[in-house]
């Protein structure tokens, strides 16, 4: 079913561009005729427009107490230690005791 709708409207493609004649050109107006263009009032335009600012970012390297940078690799043979704990939250449902990590890197 799809395969003849589409071929149908191939055909009806065909048919309106095959009905255009071959030198067809566009229609020109007539020389006493003035066409009227939208333009906008010389008050509303505007005279300078500025270019956005940009603002520059430097990012800061910055060293831990034991001098490695960056703080979350600091060699090949660090060691990731972590610990882990619940805590109480408090929360509008009632207290609820959620999991919590924190983990740091040592030197190997």
């Amino acid at each position: 079913m799809v395969r003849i709708g589409t071929a149908a409207l191939l055909v009806a493609f065909a048919g309106a561009f095959a009905s255009c004649p071959a030198g067809a050109q566009a229609q020109t107006a007539p020389s006493g005729v003035r066409v009227a263009q939208a333009t906008p009032p010389a008050a509303e335009t505007p005279r300078h427009v500025r270019p956005r600012t940009r603002i520059r970012v430097y990012p800061t390297y910055e060293t831990g107490p034991d001098g490695v940078y960056p703080r979350y690799n600091p060699g090949p043979n660090a060691v990731r230690e972590c610990n882990a704990t619940y805590v109480r939250e408090y929360r509008p449902s009632g207290t609820v005791i959620v999991p919590r990590m924190s983990c740091f890197w040592r030197p190997g």
